[in-house]
């Protein structure tokens, strides 16, 4: 079982330079505690991410850190130049001395793709073929390519990323339909949501991925070489009762982050995308866990077992919560609880 960190950076109440440099050191921390990976969400016009531009954060966190990988979970295709970003990967790749994770998508707000201009009915299959750019991009001495959104012809392709052929590919999915796509493609997995519900994705993956044979570029440090994982928020404190406490106002301004689109284009109130609306429906449900060392631990596995995942995305800092409150979290997670888990754990079929 593998944990890293996955990452919003939500809008705080910080001036936001300091928020960026507290947000490095919180990755710099993570990778002394012994986290394998950090992903930084990509989204646009909302206070959700204010890293809209993720090679750009990541490249400063490239330049500060050594041994954890690094990725956008999703760098939004749509959206993209697909030369421009064989370009920018290629650089990124390099600058990371080949930490870097290419995770895909096609974006899940319609908002936020129509503020680009981009039709939410043909995004899927721009998506695709963008991804095929890519792998071509990164895998030949002259992109040549013909489709029915792009055309390239004999361009050179100076730029190759540092990893051989190309930076392994993770695709998120909140559907079975993107789990069997990931599957069937043999790129790694994250999902999010209910746990009941997590555990039948990452079951649809792992009958998919079995029927392929193995991932398209398998990640070693990962049971089975490829990645099965569920994304999840965490706090943890002393004790219960502190880290509700701590938790509840923390939620609140995260969740208030996560709607505001929504309810700005619905004109009231709405739950939006994970349809939560307490912090005590989203613990119920396991996609905040929130406790002591030991509540934290005994919920971890639960989900473990629960889902048969071998990867779990954390995001300790969410909302308003301080650096030394996340610092507090993150650690008493790394010392009582990753640190404490059984050895044994599920394995990517």
């Amino acid at each position: 079982m593998k944990f890293g960190l996955f990452d919003h950076v939500d809008r705080n109440n910080l001036p936001l330079a300091q928020q960026f440099d507290e947000r490095i050191e919180y990755v710099k921390l993570a990778e002394k505690l012994g986290f394998c990976n950090y992903h930084v969400a990509e989204h646009h016009a909302t206070p959700l991410n204010m890293v809209p531009v993720p090679s750009v954060f990541l490249a400063a966190l490239a330049r500060e850190t050594k041994t954890i990988r690094l990725g956008a979970l999703t760098y939004l295709l749509p959206l993209y130049s697909p030369l421009c970003l064989i370009e920018e990967l290629a650089m990124l790749d390099h600058l990371c001395h080949g930490r870097l994770d290419l995770g895909v998508g096609r974006g899940v707000s319609a908002f936020e793709l129509n503020y680009h201009n981009i039709d939410v009915k043909t995004s899927r299959e721009v998506f695709q073929e963008i991804l095929d750019i890519l792998k071509k991009g990164f895998t030949s001495e002259r992109l040549n390519h013909e489709g029915k959104h792009f055309t390239y012809k004999n361009v050179p392709m100076e730029l190759k990323p540092f990893q051989k052929p190309f930076p392994a590919v993770w695709y998120p999915s909140s559907n079975e339909d993107g789990a069997k796509f990931a599957g069937v493609n043999g790129y790694h997995y994250v999902t999010l949501g209910p746990t009941s519900d997590a555990a039948k994705r990452i079951a649809a993956f792992r009958t998919a991925l079995k029927a392929r044979g193995s991932a398209e570029h398998p990640l070693p440090m990962f049971e089975g070489g490829a990645v099965a994982g569920i994304n999840r928020k965490v706090l943890v404190a002393d004790t219960d009762a502190e880290a509700v406490k701590l938790a509840e106002p923390n939620f609140q301004m995260w969740h208030g982050n996560l709607t505001k689109l929504a309810r700005e284009n619905a004109g009231g109130p709405v739950d939006a995308i994970h349809e939560i609306a307490s912090l005590k429906k989203s613990m119920d449900e396991g996609v905040f866990i929130v406790g002591s060392p030991e509540t934290v631990r005994r919920e971890v596995e639960a989900q473990i077992k629960a889902m048969n995942c071998n990867y779990m995305g954390i995001a300790f800092q969410f909302g308003a919560l301080t650096a030394a409150e996340t610092k507090h979290s993150i650690t008493l997670f790394a010392q009582e609880v990753m640190a404490k888990l059984p050895k044994t754990a599920a394995a990517a079929e």
